[in-house]
Protein backbone atom coordinates (compact mmCIF):
# COMPACT_ATOMS: atom_id res chain seq x y z
CA UNK A 1 0.00 0.00 0.00
CA UNK A 2 1.18 3.22 -1.19
CA UNK A 3 -1.10 5.48 1.05
CA UNK A 4 -0.51 6.13 4.52
CA UNK A 5 -3.42 6.96 6.64
CA UNK A 6 -3.11 10.11 9.09
CA UNK A 7 -6.48 9.45 10.67
CA UNK A 8 -6.20 7.14 14.00
CA UNK A 9 -8.65 4.71 13.20
CA UNK A 10 -7.16 4.01 9.54
CA UNK A 11 -3.93 4.14 11.04
CA UNK A 12 -4.14 1.61 13.79
CA UNK A 13 -6.25 -1.09 11.28
CA UNK A 14 -3.85 -0.78 8.96
CA UNK A 15 -0.73 -1.11 11.17
CA UNK A 16 -2.77 -4.63 12.75
CA UNK A 17 -3.22 -6.22 9.47
CA UNK A 18 -7.52 -5.18 9.22
CA UNK A 19 -7.24 -3.70 6.00
CA UNK A 20 -8.27 -5.72 2.50
CA UNK A 21 -9.70 -2.97 0.28
CA UNK A 22 -11.07 0.29 0.53
CA UNK A 23 -13.28 1.96 -2.16
CA UNK A 24 -11.27 5.59 -1.82
CA UNK A 25 -8.82 4.94 0.16
CA UNK A 26 -7.03 8.55 1.01
CA UNK A 27 -11.15 10.26 0.55
CA UNK A 28 -12.24 8.36 3.91
CA UNK A 29 -8.63 9.24 5.38
CA UNK A 30 -9.94 12.88 4.89
CA UNK A 31 -13.20 12.44 5.89
CA UNK A 32 -12.16 11.03 9.34
CA UNK A 33 -9.52 13.82 9.89
CA UNK A 34 -12.43 16.07 9.81
CA UNK A 35 -14.57 15.25 12.50
CA UNK A 36 -16.52 11.97 13.99
CA UNK A 37 -18.35 9.41 11.09
CA UNK A 38 -20.28 6.83 11.54
CA UNK A 39 -19.58 3.33 9.96
CA UNK A 40 -21.34 0.08 10.33
CA UNK A 41 -21.34 -3.12 10.04
CA UNK A 42 -23.72 -5.93 9.45
CA UNK A 43 -24.43 -9.22 11.31
CA UNK A 44 -26.95 -11.99 9.86
CA UNK A 45 -28.96 -13.60 12.98
CA UNK A 46 -28.30 -16.91 11.97
CA UNK A 47 -27.40 -18.58 15.59
CA UNK A 48 -27.71 -17.59 19.19
CA UNK A 49 -24.36 -16.40 19.13
CA UNK A 50 -21.47 -15.02 16.98
CA UNK A 51 -18.19 -17.15 16.95
CA UNK A 52 -14.31 -16.52 16.58
CA UNK A 53 -14.76 -15.22 12.83
CA UNK A 54 -17.23 -12.62 13.30
CA UNK A 55 -14.20 -11.27 16.22
CA UNK A 56 -12.42 -9.47 12.71
CA UNK A 57 -15.64 -7.20 12.57
CA UNK A 58 -16.37 -6.34 16.53
CA UNK A 59 -12.47 -5.44 16.88
CA UNK A 60 -12.90 -3.03 14.70
CA UNK A 61 -16.22 -1.62 15.10
CA UNK A 62 -14.30 -1.02 18.78
CA UNK A 63 -11.30 0.54 16.93
CA UNK A 64 -13.84 3.07 15.48
CA UNK A 65 -15.22 3.84 18.53
CA UNK A 66 -11.71 4.41 20.49
CA UNK A 67 -10.64 6.38 17.96
CA UNK A 68 -13.76 9.06 18.49
CA UNK A 69 -15.76 7.54 15.73
CA UNK A 70 -19.60 6.09 15.89
CA UNK A 71 -19.93 2.61 15.03
CA UNK A 72 -23.37 1.07 14.57
CA UNK A 73 -23.90 -2.96 14.92
CA UNK A 74 -26.49 -3.86 12.40
CA UNK A 75 -28.48 -6.90 13.49
CA UNK A 76 -29.78 -8.47 10.47
CA UNK A 77 -33.60 -9.14 11.21
CA UNK A 78 -34.97 -8.60 7.89
CA UNK A 79 -32.05 -9.90 6.06
CA UNK A 80 -31.79 -13.09 7.88
CA UNK A 81 -35.33 -13.65 6.81
CA UNK A 82 -33.43 -13.88 3.76
CA UNK A 83 -29.96 -15.19 3.62
CA UNK A 84 -26.68 -14.10 2.31
CA UNK A 85 -25.41 -16.15 -0.87
CA UNK A 86 -22.21 -14.70 -0.17
CA UNK A 87 -19.65 -17.44 -0.07
CA UNK A 88 -22.18 -20.43 0.10
CA UNK A 89 -22.58 -23.25 -1.93
CA UNK A 90 -26.29 -23.61 -1.26
CA UNK A 91 -29.14 -21.64 0.29
CA UNK A 92 -29.71 -20.87 3.95
CA UNK A 93 -31.78 -22.59 5.82
CA UNK A 94 -35.31 -20.18 6.26
CA UNK A 95 -35.26 -19.82 10.16
CA UNK A 96 -38.47 -18.58 12.00
CA UNK A 97 -39.02 -14.93 13.05
CA UNK A 98 -39.45 -16.59 16.63
CA UNK A 99 -36.10 -17.93 16.24
CA UNK A 100 -34.00 -14.79 14.35
CA UNK A 101 -35.37 -12.55 17.50
CA UNK A 102 -34.25 -15.53 20.18
CA UNK A 103 -30.66 -15.18 18.27
CA UNK A 104 -30.61 -11.79 18.59
CA UNK A 105 -30.82 -11.64 22.60
CA UNK A 106 -28.21 -14.31 22.26
CA UNK A 107 -25.40 -11.90 20.00
CA UNK A 108 -26.46 -8.48 22.11
CA UNK A 109 -24.79 -9.90 24.59
CA UNK A 110 -21.22 -9.72 22.91
CA UNK A 111 -22.02 -6.51 21.04
CA UNK A 112 -22.51 -5.11 24.69
CA UNK A 113 -18.78 -6.43 25.78
CA UNK A 114 -16.31 -4.48 23.18
CA UNK A 115 -18.98 -1.29 22.28
CA UNK A 116 -20.30 1.47 24.23
CA UNK A 117 -23.88 1.86 23.50
CA UNK A 118 -26.27 4.76 24.42
CA UNK A 119 -27.08 8.75 23.02
CA UNK A 120 -23.24 9.99 23.17
CA UNK A 121 -21.30 11.49 19.85
CA UNK A 122 -19.55 8.33 19.45
CA UNK A 123 -22.03 5.65 21.65
CA UNK A 124 -23.53 3.24 19.46
CA UNK A 125 -27.23 2.62 18.35
CA UNK A 126 -28.03 -1.05 18.46
CA UNK A 127 -30.39 -1.19 15.02
CA UNK A 128 -32.41 -3.77 13.62
CA UNK A 129 -33.14 -3.62 9.29
CA UNK A 130 -36.43 -5.20 10.66
CA UNK A 131 -37.50 -1.73 11.44
CA UNK A 132 -37.39 -0.67 7.93
CA UNK A 133 -37.06 -4.56 5.74
CA UNK A 134 -40.10 -5.30 7.06
CA UNK A 135 -42.34 -1.96 6.11
CA UNK A 136 -41.36 -2.80 2.71
CA UNK A 137 -43.55 -2.31 0.07
CA UNK A 138 -42.51 -4.69 -3.09
CA UNK A 139 -43.88 -2.41 -5.88
CA UNK A 140 -42.17 0.59 -4.34
CA UNK A 141 -39.27 -0.89 -3.31
CA UNK A 142 -39.11 -2.24 -7.10
CA UNK A 143 -39.80 1.15 -8.38
CA UNK A 144 -37.24 3.24 -6.27
CA UNK A 145 -34.72 0.73 -5.51
CA UNK A 146 -34.30 -2.00 -8.28
CA UNK A 147 -34.30 0.42 -11.03
CA UNK A 148 -30.60 1.29 -10.02
CA UNK A 149 -29.39 -2.16 -10.17
CA UNK A 150 -28.96 -3.95 -13.54
CA UNK A 151 -29.10 -8.13 -13.85
CA UNK A 152 -25.69 -7.99 -15.74
CA UNK A 153 -24.50 -6.12 -12.46
CA UNK A 154 -25.22 -8.85 -10.20
CA UNK A 155 -24.20 -11.50 -12.32
CA UNK A 156 -20.86 -10.06 -12.17
CA UNK A 157 -21.07 -10.19 -8.66
CA UNK A 158 -18.10 -13.08 -6.87
CA UNK A 159 -20.88 -14.58 -4.73
CA UNK A 160 -23.60 -14.95 -7.35
CA UNK A 161 -20.87 -15.64 -10.20
CA UNK A 162 -18.98 -18.44 -8.08
CA UNK A 163 -22.57 -20.08 -7.22
CA UNK A 164 -23.51 -20.15 -11.00
CA UNK A 165 -19.91 -21.45 -11.91
CA UNK A 166 -20.43 -24.18 -10.15
CA UNK A 167 -23.65 -24.74 -11.32
CA UNK A 168 -25.35 -24.85 -8.45
CA UNK A 169 -28.54 -22.93 -8.02
CA UNK A 170 -28.85 -19.41 -6.54
CA UNK A 171 -32.74 -18.79 -5.95
CA UNK A 172 -34.58 -15.53 -6.52
CA UNK A 173 -34.64 -14.81 -2.80
CA UNK A 174 -30.99 -14.42 -2.25
CA UNK A 175 -30.92 -12.75 -5.41
CA UNK A 176 -32.70 -10.04 -3.90
CA UNK A 177 -30.32 -10.49 -0.86
CA UNK A 178 -27.93 -7.71 -2.66
CA UNK A 179 -30.48 -4.68 -3.43
CA UNK A 180 -31.37 -5.24 0.39
CA UNK A 181 -28.06 -4.48 1.99
CA UNK A 182 -27.61 -1.65 0.02
CA UNK A 183 -30.85 -0.43 0.63
CA UNK A 184 -29.77 -1.01 4.22
CA UNK A 185 -26.57 1.48 3.53
CA UNK A 186 -28.79 3.90 2.12
CA UNK A 187 -31.24 3.83 5.07
CA UNK A 188 -28.81 4.10 7.95
CA UNK A 189 -27.43 7.13 5.53
CA UNK A 190 -30.73 9.22 5.98
CA UNK A 191 -31.17 7.77 9.89
CA UNK A 192 -27.63 8.27 11.13
CA UNK A 193 -25.23 9.90 8.55
CA UNK A 194 -23.82 6.46 7.97
CA UNK A 195 -21.25 7.27 5.10
CA UNK A 196 -19.01 3.60 5.51
CA UNK A 197 -19.85 0.40 5.47
CA UNK A 198 -17.24 -2.47 6.79
CA UNK A 199 -17.37 -6.03 5.85
CA UNK A 200 -15.64 -9.21 5.31
CA UNK A 201 -13.80 -9.33 1.73
CA UNK A 202 -16.60 -11.19 0.34
CA UNK A 203 -19.36 -8.89 1.16
CA UNK A 204 -17.21 -6.12 -1.21
CA UNK A 205 -19.97 -6.39 -4.14
CA UNK A 206 -22.90 -6.04 -1.80
CA UNK A 207 -20.82 -2.96 -0.08
CA UNK A 208 -19.79 -1.33 -3.23
CA UNK A 209 -23.19 -1.55 -4.55
CA UNK A 210 -25.03 0.00 -1.62
CA UNK A 211 -22.15 2.96 -1.69
CA UNK A 212 -23.34 3.52 -5.21
CA UNK A 213 -26.86 3.53 -4.80
CA UNK A 214 -26.54 6.11 -1.73
CA UNK A 215 -24.55 8.31 -4.75
CA UNK A 216 -27.42 7.74 -7.45
CA UNK A 217 -30.43 8.37 -4.64
CA UNK A 218 -28.75 10.97 -2.84
CA UNK A 219 -25.79 12.93 -4.60
CA UNK A 220 -23.94 12.09 -1.46
CA UNK A 221 -20.33 10.25 -1.12
CA UNK A 222 -20.26 7.28 1.08
CA UNK A 223 -16.80 4.52 1.41
CA UNK A 224 -16.97 0.56 1.55
CA UNK A 225 -14.11 -0.69 3.60
CA UNK A 226 -13.47 -4.93 3.49
CA UNK A 227 -11.38 -6.43 5.60
CA UNK A 228 -9.17 -9.98 4.26
CA UNK A 229 -10.16 -13.40 5.21
CA UNK A 230 -8.16 -14.89 8.32
CA UNK A 231 -6.98 -18.41 7.95
CA UNK A 232 -4.36 -20.13 10.59
CA UNK A 233 -1.06 -20.77 10.05
CA UNK A 234 -1.87 -24.24 9.62
CA UNK A 235 -4.67 -23.68 6.89
CA UNK A 236 -7.62 -23.87 9.18
CA UNK A 237 -10.61 -21.93 8.84
CA UNK A 238 -10.44 -19.00 11.55
CA UNK A 239 -14.03 -19.39 13.34
CA UNK A 240 -13.24 -23.37 13.64
CA UNK A 241 -11.85 -25.79 16.50
CA UNK A 242 -11.52 -30.02 16.03
CA UNK A 243 -15.33 -30.07 17.82
CA UNK A 244 -16.76 -27.10 15.35
CA UNK A 245 -17.34 -23.24 15.94
CA UNK A 246 -15.87 -21.41 18.58
CA UNK A 247 -18.55 -19.38 20.10
CA UNK A 248 -17.84 -16.05 22.21
CA UNK A 249 -21.16 -16.77 24.26
CA UNK A 250 -20.48 -18.89 27.41
CA UNK A 251 -23.62 -20.85 26.62
CA UNK A 252 -22.56 -22.18 23.45
CA UNK A 253 -18.91 -22.53 24.71
CA UNK A 254 -17.14 -22.59 28.09
CA UNK A 255 -14.33 -19.82 29.26
CA UNK A 256 -12.19 -22.47 29.75
CA UNK A 257 -12.24 -23.98 25.97
CA UNK A 258 -12.23 -20.56 24.52
CA UNK A 259 -9.43 -19.65 26.67
CA UNK A 260 -7.51 -22.90 25.52
CA UNK A 261 -8.27 -22.43 22.02
CA UNK A 262 -6.35 -19.51 21.70
CA UNK A 263 -3.70 -20.80 23.76
CA UNK A 264 -3.38 -24.12 21.59
CA UNK A 265 -2.92 -21.29 18.23
CA UNK A 266 -0.34 -22.46 15.73
CA UNK A 267 3.21 -20.32 16.78
CA UNK A 268 2.96 -18.60 13.49
CA UNK A 269 -0.19 -16.56 14.07
CA UNK A 270 0.90 -15.63 17.28
CA UNK A 271 1.65 -12.29 16.46
CA UNK A 272 -1.14 -11.89 13.95
CA UNK A 273 -3.36 -12.75 16.51
CA UNK A 274 -2.53 -10.33 19.24
CA UNK A 275 -2.34 -7.53 16.89
CA UNK A 276 -5.56 -8.49 15.31
CA UNK A 277 -7.62 -9.18 18.86
CA UNK A 278 -5.91 -7.74 21.31
CA UNK A 279 -5.23 -4.06 22.22
CA UNK A 280 -1.50 -4.20 23.49
CA UNK A 281 0.73 -1.87 21.33
CA UNK A 282 1.82 -2.96 17.87
CA UNK A 283 5.44 -3.28 18.70
CA UNK A 284 4.19 -5.63 21.52
CA UNK A 285 2.38 -7.95 19.62
CA UNK A 286 5.57 -7.69 17.23
CA UNK A 287 8.09 -8.85 20.31
CA UNK A 288 6.05 -11.38 21.53
CA UNK A 289 5.07 -12.89 18.27
CA UNK A 290 8.81 -13.40 17.53
CA UNK A 291 8.85 -15.39 20.51
CA UNK A 292 10.98 -19.00 19.90
CA UNK A 293 10.75 -22.30 21.84
CA UNK A 294 9.62 -22.53 25.39
CA UNK A 295 9.06 -18.38 25.56
CA UNK A 296 6.17 -18.87 22.68
CA UNK A 297 4.15 -20.91 25.14
CA UNK A 298 4.35 -17.59 27.26
CA UNK A 299 3.59 -15.40 24.47
CA UNK A 300 0.31 -17.41 24.05
CA UNK A 301 -0.93 -17.35 26.96
CA UNK A 302 -1.19 -13.60 26.79
CA UNK A 303 -2.97 -14.11 23.72
CA UNK A 304 -5.55 -16.21 25.37
CA UNK A 305 -6.30 -13.53 28.01
CA UNK A 306 -6.05 -10.91 26.47
CA UNK A 307 -8.87 -11.91 23.96
CA UNK A 308 -10.45 -14.09 27.01
CA UNK A 309 -10.64 -10.99 29.11
CA UNK A 310 -12.13 -8.78 26.50
CA UNK A 311 -14.78 -11.79 25.64
CA UNK A 312 -15.77 -12.86 28.97
CA UNK A 313 -14.03 -10.59 31.32
CA UNK A 314 -10.60 -10.63 33.77
CA UNK A 315 -12.47 -13.20 36.34
CA UNK A 316 -13.03 -15.64 33.37
CA UNK A 317 -9.57 -15.59 31.91
CA UNK A 318 -7.90 -15.51 35.50
CA UNK A 319 -9.83 -18.84 36.10
CA UNK A 320 -9.42 -20.76 32.87
CA UNK A 321 -5.51 -19.93 33.37
CA UNK A 322 -5.51 -21.46 36.29
CA UNK A 323 -7.66 -24.38 35.68
CA UNK A 324 -5.17 -24.83 32.86
CA UNK A 325 -1.87 -24.41 35.06
CA UNK A 326 -3.43 -27.14 37.66
CA UNK A 327 -4.14 -29.57 34.66
CA UNK A 328 -1.16 -29.28 33.18
CA UNK A 329 1.56 -28.65 35.15
CA UNK A 330 0.17 -30.16 38.66
CA UNK A 331 -1.37 -32.93 37.05
CA UNK A 332 -4.88 -31.81 38.65
CA UNK A 333 -8.91 -31.46 37.74
CA UNK A 334 -9.09 -27.78 37.70
CA UNK A 335 -12.55 -26.62 38.66
CA UNK A 336 -13.28 -24.59 35.40
CA UNK A 337 -13.32 -27.29 33.23
CA UNK A 338 -16.21 -28.70 30.87
CA UNK A 339 -18.28 -30.47 33.13
CA UNK A 340 -21.28 -33.47 32.26
CA UNK A 341 -22.92 -33.80 35.16
CA UNK A 342 -24.82 -37.81 35.18
CA UNK A 343 -28.24 -38.62 36.75
CA UNK A 344 -28.25 -41.98 38.73
CA UNK A 345 -30.18 -42.95 35.99
CA UNK A 346 -27.61 -42.20 33.28
CA UNK A 347 -25.47 -44.30 34.83
CA UNK A 348 -28.03 -47.02 35.84
CA UNK A 349 -25.97 -50.55 36.47
CA UNK A 350 -23.17 -48.92 34.68
CA UNK A 351 -21.86 -46.38 32.06
CA UNK A 352 -19.49 -47.31 29.32
CA UNK A 353 -15.93 -44.97 28.38
CA UNK A 354 -16.79 -44.72 25.30
CA UNK A 355 -20.50 -43.07 25.85
CA UNK A 356 -18.87 -41.02 28.49
CA UNK A 357 -15.87 -39.68 26.33
CA UNK A 358 -18.68 -38.60 23.43
CA UNK A 359 -21.30 -37.25 26.20
CA UNK A 360 -18.50 -35.44 27.69
CA UNK A 361 -17.75 -33.81 24.14
CA UNK A 362 -14.53 -35.35 24.04
CA UNK A 363 -15.41 -37.46 20.86
CA UNK A 364 -18.40 -36.90 18.20
CA UNK A 365 -19.08 -40.63 18.21
CA UNK A 366 -18.51 -43.86 19.59
CA UNK A 367 -16.15 -44.68 16.50
CA UNK A 368 -14.54 -41.90 17.25
CA UNK A 369 -14.23 -42.79 21.00
CA UNK A 370 -13.10 -46.24 20.12
CA UNK A 371 -10.33 -45.06 18.28
CA UNK A 372 -9.08 -42.46 20.78
CA UNK A 373 -8.82 -45.60 23.24
CA UNK A 374 -7.38 -47.74 20.52
CA UNK A 375 -4.59 -45.39 19.79
CA UNK A 376 -3.73 -44.40 23.85
CA UNK A 377 -5.44 -40.87 23.74
CA UNK A 378 -7.92 -41.46 26.29
CA UNK A 379 -7.47 -41.07 30.23
CA UNK A 380 -9.37 -40.91 33.24
CA UNK A 381 -7.97 -39.11 35.95
CA UNK A 382 -4.75 -38.73 34.05
CA UNK A 383 -4.54 -42.54 33.88
CA UNK A 384 -4.66 -44.35 30.36
CA UNK A 385 -7.61 -46.47 29.16
CA UNK A 386 -7.48 -49.05 26.67
CA UNK A 387 -10.22 -51.28 27.06
CA UNK A 388 -13.12 -49.50 25.30
CA UNK A 389 -15.51 -51.98 26.72
CA UNK A 390 -14.65 -50.69 30.42
CA UNK A 391 -17.97 -49.60 32.49
CA UNK A 392 -18.12 -47.42 35.47
CA UNK A 393 -20.47 -47.78 37.94
CA UNK A 394 -22.07 -44.91 40.66
CA UNK A 395 -18.67 -45.58 42.70
CA UNK A 396 -16.95 -44.69 40.41
CA UNK A 397 -17.93 -40.54 40.25
CA UNK A 398 -17.80 -40.54 44.30
CA UNK A 399 -15.40 -37.24 43.42
CA UNK A 400 -15.39 -35.67 39.64
CA UNK A 401 -13.33 -38.04 37.52
CA UNK A 402 -11.53 -36.09 35.04
CA UNK A 403 -11.51 -37.77 31.42
CA UNK A 404 -8.80 -36.52 28.79
CA UNK A 405 -8.75 -36.90 24.86
CA UNK A 406 -4.99 -36.12 24.16
CA UNK A 407 -2.85 -33.80 26.15
CA UNK A 408 -4.87 -30.85 25.93
CA UNK A 409 -8.51 -31.56 25.82
CA UNK A 410 -10.23 -32.46 28.91
CA UNK A 411 -13.48 -32.65 31.12
CA UNK A 412 -15.29 -33.26 34.30
CA UNK A 413 -17.96 -35.87 34.89
CA UNK A 414 -19.69 -35.32 37.98
CA UNK A 415 -22.80 -37.49 39.41
CA UNK A 416 -25.76 -35.30 40.62
CA UNK A 417 -27.36 -36.23 44.33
Amino acid sequence: MTYHPKSDFLHEITSRGFLADCTDLQGLDERLLNGPVTGYIGFDLTATSLHIGNLVQIMLLRWMQKTGHRPITLMGGGTTKVGDPSGKDEMRKIISVEQINENAKGIRQIFSRYISYGDGPTDSPLVNNAEWLDKLGYIDFLRDIGKHFTINRLLAFESVKSRLDREQALSFIEFNYMLLQAYDFLELYRRYDCVLQMGGSDQWGNIVSGADLIRRVEGAEAFGLTTPLVTRADGKKMGKSADGAVWLNEDRMSSYEFWQWWRNVPDADVGKFLKMFTELPVEECDRLGALEGAEVNEAKIRLANEVTTLCRGADAAAAAEETAREVFEKGGVGEDLPTLALSAEDVGDGISITQLIVRSGLAKSGKEAKRLIAEGGARIDDAPVSDAGLMLDAGAFASPVKLSAGKKRHALVTLEG
